[in-house]
């Protein structure tokens, strides 16, 4: 689907980090802000942002406000001028900045990839505040076959003279990981990870200085992610996970949801790698019932 400039779908917002860096967040469904519903935070992952999560914010933005994130140096934030501050605990303090600056007590998180490793560390600095979360395709443990293929593209610059010329390349290097897509399928994909610049040119929509930290092993995530984990038992949770992920392996799915006790929820797409849209049917489904058990018990215990 087209990037849509619809104020009526949602509106642009935008904060400041810290250290001086202008960020961005799309506001789906502002209305519901005062129906005593939680927003939902939601952060993408390494290269995307937040056009990834149209589809799911436009659909719930009927009932929910939805706040798609942007990461420092992704979409429409900007770049930041220290290439390492592009680490999760720096997107932690962003995040925690973005709560200050809408004045948010309490909250649902998406987070797919490098973003359920930012919603696990939020969890662990602001448990109370947390209604419920939704993981997708991460954990505490990541596949190093996953990470290595990760970092042989992160950061290298790519670009296409149409549209259709970055679906088809997405298209042939990701066929196995939605072996089920179309070209349409691609052409939406490519519309949420690439953009058109001053030149007329289809490029990546991210600062190519994000794979420097990411290089070094250890910056993918934050020190002893089962512990971060440990702040969402009790909690409503949602673990989405790629049939075939490198990321994400069924022994730590499975480890989580022991983990997390009786009120997480696994769903596994089938031929689906890493990672699943969020728009499939079954996980369409186990994010209202995530939702229903939130809105049922909406004070954090």
């Amino acid at each position: 689907m087209a990037d849509r400039r619809n104020l009526d779908v949602y509106q642009d917002g935008y904060w400041w980090s810290k250290d001086g860096v202008r960020l961005h967040y799309r506001d789906y469904g502002h209305a519901n802000a005062a129906n005593g519903r939680p927003p939902i935070l939601c952060f993408a992952g390494l290269t995307r942002n937040a056009r990834d999560y149209a589809n799911v914010a436009e659909r719930l933005s009927g009932d929910w406000r939805v706040i798609a994130v942007d990461f420092r140096g992704r979409g429409e934030s900007g770049y930041a001028a220290d290439p390492m501050s592009y680490v999760p605990l720096t997107y932690l303090q962003d995040v925690e900045a973005l709560l200050e600056h809408l004045a948010i007590e309490r909250f649902v998180a998406f987070g797919t990839s490098l973003g359920g490793i930012v919603t696990m560390l939020l969890a662990s600095a602001e448990r109370q505040r947390i209604a419920g979360v939704l993981l997708n395709d991460v954990g505490p443990e990541l596949d190093p076959a996953g990470l290595a293929r990760i970092r042989g593209y992160v950061g290298k610059a790519a670009w296409h003279p149409t549209w259709m010329h970055a679906a088809r390349a997405l298209a042939e290097a990701n066929a196995d990981v939605h072996p089920r897509f179309d070209i349409e399928d691609w052409l939406a994909m490519a519309k949420r990870l690439f953009r058109l610049n001053s030149a007329g040119r289809i490029v990546l929509d991210y600062d190519m200085k994000i794979a420097e930290p990411f290089r070094v092993p250890g910056n993918e995530a934050g020190p002893d992610m089962w512990r971060t984990l440990d702040a969402l038992a009790g909690r409503p949770v949602l673990l989405v996970r790629g049939e075939t992920s490198d990321i994400l392996s069924a022994r730590t799915a499975d480890a989580m949801i022991l983990r997390l006790g009786q009120r997480a929820e696994l769903v596994t797409v089938p031929d689906c790698g890493h990672a699943p849209t969020l728009d499939e049917p079954e996980v369409s489904a186990a994010i209202d019932r995530l939702l229903d058990k939130i809105s049922a018990e909406p004070v954090a215990a």
